[in-house]
């Protein structure tokens, strides 16, 4: 059976679709059906989220059974029509597909567009799918709405829209800069990840679309929250002016229970092998992943590099700060052949960078790993996770930029960790790590003169041995450490040049 992860990745690879003529400037809607039009103001889905959690939690009707009993193989029968799509015969700069309800999705979310103070329901409609000749016959009744949305621009200004962002299933989320493939996802909202008494998902259950204006450059999307411990009102501003889709998050939270272990801005993604564990994997690539490392730029202004591992049983870290600068997944190895993969073509999948929009007080990134043998699961998550309980019936607000792209714009001063490599050494005992870090000017000439730093608790860890890297241009930081009988090795190193430092700290766990 496919994973949700799987056919999520097929079913949503961005394409390209020819701009239609612009002869109707004022049909906003392309043979969509709507609802007649309701009140709607940007505290609409606040007020919403407030009757919400002022109630038990009640979980919506489910779409008809046999809607739940579709096989992938039947759900891909269904595939939007585009040319009916929001907005596609205006001159509106974005238009809006919808997707099928069922399999993964077993219960519809409301989408509304919002056009002066006013909000209409876009209705659910079978016949705005083109469908194949194997396509089931389905029941129709009211508990049906479209599962999620996407959305499509001019990228590249070239007249032809190109699919850049999705919303669908659960609070989940994703999107990609220009020339990028789907990778890694977002979410609204995580609770109790890795938990034992299990995660519980809440749900995005009702967006409003405003209708852009021509010439806009932003996109303004509303969602409403709703789970068994909580509900929250959402606002993202989305734009993608840049090589990036940037995302202004803001967002309401109201507990209906105190939240103990709460994941803001949390981010799910894949990591399967590279070179720190390609022993273990008999595949044609050296390399499978959405996202090879986590990057935090904490408090205290360090900026820290983790790479991420595929462990052998689950692994949590915590990475305490107060007021992180930002954290976020990364994909920074962007060659071709650093996964030779023509059809996942994981080199063009997007790093996401997280920065907070306010001070967010003491807490954690925390890492969350889980052990995986396809790349099919999601076994990476990464959040924010604040030393205190959200209090139930309290509101807690939170605001944050997303950057979908290449990542933040690199410190130049601060050379940046761009591969780490561990084996086994061969004629004695112990295990060697090698870390690469970019070439950067103050380097230049100054290969003997690092001071360097290295611990690896509790093992004993050889002095580091710096040469240039002759591909990179930039030092190979060398070390071996020995395990001995310790299953767990907690490595962390940096480079100095006069005093001041002038590499990421490179923090690794390394595991049996």
């Amino acid at each position: 059976m496919i994973s949700r992860r799987a056919f999520l990745r097929s079913s949503a690879v961005a394409f390209a679709w020819p701009a239609m003529a612009q002869e109707q400037p004022d049909v906003p809607l392309a043979q969509l059906r709507l609802s007649d039009p309701v009140p709607f103001t940007p505290d609409t889905p606040l007020e919403m989220a407030r009757d919400l959690a002022a109630r038990p939690y009640a979980p919506r009707a489910t779409v008809p059974q046999a809607w739940l009993d579709l096989v992938y193989d039947e759900y891909r029968q269904f595939n939007f029509d585009t040319g009916r799509a929001l907005w596609r015969d205006s001159d509106r700069p974005l238009e809006v597909d919808f997707f099928l309800p069922g399999l993964y999705f077993p219960r519809g979310v409301e989408i509304d567009t919002v056009r002066g103070g006013a909000a209409q329901h876009v209705l659910f409609d079978l016949d705005v799918f083109n469908q194949t000749d194997r396509a089931p016959d389905l029941p129709i009744d009211d508990t049906l709405d479209y599962s999620g949305l996407r959305l499509r621009a001019d990228l590249y200004d070239t007249g032809a829209l190109t699919e850049f962002m999705v919303f669908q299933g659960a609070s989940y989320f994703r999107a990609i800069g220009r020339n990028q493939a789907y990778g890694l996802s977002a979410r609204g909202l995580a609770l109790n990840t890795a938990d034992e008494a299990g995660e519980e998902f809440p749900e995005f259950t009702h967006f409003w679309i405003e209708e852009p204006q021509v010439g806009d450059e932003t996109y303004i999307i509303h969602a409403l929250l709703d789970g068994p411990s909580a509900a929250g009102a959402y606002r993202f501003e989305i734009d993608h002016t840049d090589e990036n889709t940037n995302v202004a998050v803001t967002a309401t939270l109201i507990p209906r229970s105190d939240l103990g272990h709460a994941g803001l801005a949390p981010l799910t993604s894949m990591f399967l092998f590279d070179e720190t564990n390609r022993h273990r994997f008999n595949d044609f690539r050296p390399a499978v992943h959405d996202s090879e490392g986590l990057l935090i730029h904490n408090g205290n202004g360090e900026h820290i590099w983790r790479p991420l591992a595929n462990p052998v049983a689950l692994q949590i870290s915590a990475f305490g700060d107060t007021n992180p600068k930002g954290f976020g997944l990364m994909q920074r190895n962007r060659r071709f052949d650093d996964y030779a993969d023509l059809e996942a073509l994981y080199h063009t999948r997007p790093s996401l960078w997280i920065e907070p929009g306010e001070d967010w007080g003491a807490g954690a990134v925390t890492l969350v790993e889980i052990p995986a043998d396809k790349e099919i699961y999601d076994n990476i998550v990464a959040y924010w996770r604040p030393a205190g309980p959200m209090v139930a019936g309290q509101e807690h607000s939170i605001s944050y930029q997303m950057t979908w792209g290449t990542g933040p714009a690199a410190d130049r001063t601060l050379a940046r960790v761009i591969n780490t490599r561990q084996g086994e050494r061969v004629f004695a005992t112990g295990i060697l790590t090698t870390v690469d870090f970019e070439a950067i000017p103050a380097m230049e000439g100054r290969m003997e003169d690092f001071t360097i730093v290295i611990t690896a608790g509790p093992a004993m860890v050889s002095d580091g041995l710096v040469q240039q890297n002759p591909e990179t241009g930039g030092p190979r930081l060398a070390f071996t450490f020995d395990p001995g009988d310790h299953r767990t090795i907690e490595l962390r190193a940096q480079m100095y040049l006069d005093g001041v430092p002038c590499t990421e700290v490179f923090l690794y766990r390394w595991t049996v």
